[in-house]
C-alpha cells in the first residue's frame, strides 16, 4: 500500500477555492487502485492544508493512473491557491492498524 501526500499552506482565504478546485468529484473516474482520499486542515491554522489518499498497487500503477487521469490539470488549476508546499511525495504504508 501506498500513500501519496502533501502538504500546503495555502493563500489566505482561499482554501474553499482550493478545495473545490483540487477535490474530485464524487462521480468522478477514479483511476484503479486508488482506495480512500482525505483532505485535512489544522485547527490552529487554517491555511494549513494536507491532502493524502491510499493506492493499493505498484508506484509504476500509481503513477500511471496519475498520468491517465485529471491530477494533472487539477493540481495545476490549484496551484494558484497555493503559497507554500512542505512535505509533497509518495510514501510506503509500513505498518496499519485499526484501533477500535
Amino acid at each position: 500500500m501506498l500513500c501519496a501526500l502533501t502538504v500546503r499552506k495555502l493563500k489566505p482565504g482561499t482554501a474553499e477555492d482550493f478545495m473545490r478546485t483540487f477535490v474530485p468529484d464524487d462521480d468522478a473516474d477514479v483511476p484503479a487502485g486508488w482506495k480512500r482520499f482525505y483532505a485535512i486542515r489544522s485547527v490552529g491554522d487554517e491555511n494549513e492544508v494536507i491532502t493524502f489518499g491510499f493506492f493499493d498497487g505498484t508506484l509504476e500503477e500509481l503513477r500511471a493512473g496519475q498520468e491517465s487521469g485529471e491530477y494533472d490539470e487539477r493540481r495545476a488549476a490549484a496551484d494558484e491557491f497555493v503559497e507554500s508546499l512542505g512535505a509533497d511525495g509518495i510514501y510506503e504504508v509500513v505498518e496499519e492498524r485499526t484501533m477500535e
